[in-house]
């Protein structure tokens, strides 16, 4: 029962919910203006219904005094025939009276209209006997009136004394009808009044109804339209069949709706071709870009950035930069975005390494994002530039510099010392001294010449200038750089041969540059290998697979020698420019860039030169070559 109640007062409340304000108005005044009528209705059916009781009351009163006043010598006398007589003649004559009952002082009805004790006795053999109310006093000389509520209405009850000589006789009880034209004008009253009531409430019902289906219903569907509109679906449209202003409102709606479509479509079509734009130009920059709002959530950002902050895959746009970014990132950049955020500052700029997702320096500038009138801030725009090639580049400049100043620091001080001595005490010097100190500003001077032509070399060979690749014989060059060791082999003892198939074919290269290879591999060979060891100088034709279904004719080359060998953490790092193994092991000196230079020039020959090495053992470096064809003769390559 519970539930249901609550269900009901629910679905009322939600009802009483829709209706507006205006409509709760009216309804309240309604309601005070129908009970105040009501009420003053009620109020005058009631006022006439006192005054038709009280009539009443005066008329049973005055009847019951008449009565009493004409039987009560007669029941004095025991002429109860009399009694009988006078009462029905005057019951007969007066349709007032409902009843007339008479009873004796101790309340045993004797007579009664419309019925009578002998009659009652034989059909019913009982005895009747009066119910005098308990405040009734028979000693009072004025008779008792009250009103009470039968099945056919109100009946005025009049209990009057009967009294003989002073003497108490009994009680004559009459019951008094009421006016009947009262009643009805009452009665008439009351209905017309309801009457009233429920039509004022018909009529405020219909007129709600009429006012939801002619008025309101329209004017929610206005409002719904209106709130779509403002939310962007310009698809909105009223289909009501109404006519009159509300019909025109609504064809008006449907109008600028239409025209609002159509505008929003043009300007769809236009912003996507711009954005598309936009898209395909930040997209292609080499920088990363990001694009974030106030809030710090991500508008837009390119693939340069995904890449470098590792979100590739991941969905970034509208969440918070600052959760995404890398830490390193998060801690140099949060306080600067809120400062711009809030207008305290227009740009930063950041260098900030980071370990992940891959080892790499990076370059932040922050820029504010105004608005067409410069007056507000609409975003922050975060350019990340990848800088990690230009460190290295300044680093190795830095150590290229540092490297080149300690190298040429060295035979220089060594040439000026000899040289001060011989200036200052050469006359003190024997002939033997002075041809040592001359040999010795000689072989300085011999290694700092080789020194200046080796950066030279790696200079020419880094700037980009072209060389022609032709078609060489590599056995005339092999030959060539072996008569040129062969002396530097036999002062060492060390054993210097050749393993080179004859009748090798052309290859594509430049003559010099790989004399230059030959000759900087065959002497770090013989440098570092000690007497009695072996240094062997191959070269052999192979066939190596492609991605064309004609095999690739090639030749290798290889100079192995069985020095002290490299160490495999020295492997990597064997080619980069200034780096010596002697630094290592502490044996011969040299400049530390022959290596450096033999990488480039077999990068220019499109190949690459690999080295097998082990400590104690030995070391070989090999390279392919490409055998010159018919269509591949006199190409020319730059770096």
């Amino acid at each position: 029962m519970f539930a249901v109640f609550t269900s009901i007062r629910e679905a009322i409340a939600t009802w009483w919910s829709q209706f507006t304000l205006q409509t709760k108005l009216l309804a309240a005044a309604t309601l005070v203006v129908s009970l105040v009528m009501s009420g003053l209705t009620f109020w005058a059916v009631n006022t006439i219904q006192q005054d038709a009781r009280l009539n009443d009351t005066r008329f049973g009163r005055d009847l019951g005094l008449l009565l009493a006043a004409n039987v009560s010598p007669l029941i004095a006398d025991q002429n109860l025939t009399e009694v009988a007589q006078f009462s029905q003649r005057f019951y007969s004559s007066t349709s007032s009276v409902r009843y007339m009952l008479y009873a004796d002082e101790t309340g045993k009805i004797f007579f009664g209209i419309p019925f009578w004790e002998p009659e009652v006795e034989n059909s019913l053999t009982i005895q009747r006997r009066i119910q005098l109310p308990d405040d009734y006093a028979a000693d009072v000389e004025k008779p008792m009136v009250r009103q009470h509520q039968s099945p056919d209405g109100e009946v005025t009850d009049v209990f009057v004394p009967l009294k003989a000589d002073g003497k108490y006789l009994g009680v004559l009880a009459i019951g008094i009808n009421p006016n009947q034209t009262a009643v009805i004008s009452t009665n008439f009253t009351r209905d017309v009044t309801i009457a009233v009531f429920i039509t004022i409430w018909v009529m405020v019902i219909l007129a709600g109804v009429v006012n939801a289906l002619t008025i309101t219903k329209p004017i929610k569907e206005l409002l719904v339209g209106v709130k779509q509109i403002a939310a962007g679906n310009f698809k909105q449209r009223i289909d009501l069949p109404l006519g009159g202003e509300l019909g025109e409102l609504i064809f008006s709606f449907n109008d600028m709706a239409e025209r609002l479509e159509s505008y929003e479509e043009q300007n769809i079509e236009e912003l996507t071709a711009e954005k598309a734009k936009l898209e395909t130009l930040v997209s292609t920059i080499a920088d990363g870009a990001v694009l974030i709002d106030n809030n710090m959530q991500v508008i837009l950002v390119n693939p340069t950035a995904r890449r470098i902050f590792g979100w590739e895959g991941e969905e970034v746009v509208g969440t918070n930069v600052l959760h995404k970014l890398p830490i390193a990132v998060q801690m140099e950049i949060t306080r600067p975005l809120y400062e711009m955020a809030m207008g305290d500052r227009e740009s930063a700029e950041f260098r900030i390494p980071l370990a992940q997702p891959t080892k790499r320096t990076i370059r932040i500038l922050l820029t504010t994002v105004l608005n067409l009138q410069r007056e507000s801030i609409r975003g922050i725009a975060i350019t990340v530039q990848d800088i990690t090639r230009e460190v290295e580049l300044n680093e190795a400049k830095s150590q290229f510099i540092s490297n080149i100043s300690h190298e040429l620091r060295t035979p220089l001080f060594n040439i000026k010392t000899y040289i001060e001595t011989l200036h200052d005490y050469g006359e003190d010097l024997g002939a033997e001294q002075r041809k040592d100190f001359l040999a010795t500003v000689n072989n300085e001077t011999d290694r700092l010449t080789r020194l200046v032509n080796d950066v030279l070399d790696l200079s020419r060979l880094e700037s980009g200038r072209s060389y022609n690749l032709d078609g060489i014989d590599l056995t005339q060059a092999i030959e060539q750089t072996l008569r040129t060791y062969q002396l530097n082999a036999k002062d060492k003892g060390v054993e210097l041969f050749q393993e080179v198939e004859s009748s090798l074919p052309l290859v594509i290269g430049n003559y010099d540059l790989l004399l230059q290879v030959f000759g900087n591999l065959l002497g770090n060979a013989l440098k570092f290998t000690k007497a009695g060891g072996k240094v062997a100088f191959r070269a052999y034709p192979i066939t190596v697979k492609s991605n064309s279904p004609k095999p690739v004719s090639r030749v290798r080359i290889e100079i192995s020698d069985t020095g002290i060998g490299i160490a495999p953490e020295d492997q990597e790092a064997i080619f980069d420019r200034f780096f010596r193994v002697e630094n290592r092991v502490h044996t011969l000196e040299g400049t530390g860039l022959g290596l450096s230079i033999v990488r480039n020039i077999i990068d220019k020959h499109h190949s690459i030169v690999h080295l097998v090495s082990e400590v104690g053992v030995g070391t070989t470096f090999w390279f392919d070559l490409p055998v010159l064809e018919e269509d591949t003769a006199n190409v020319e390559i730059s770096a």
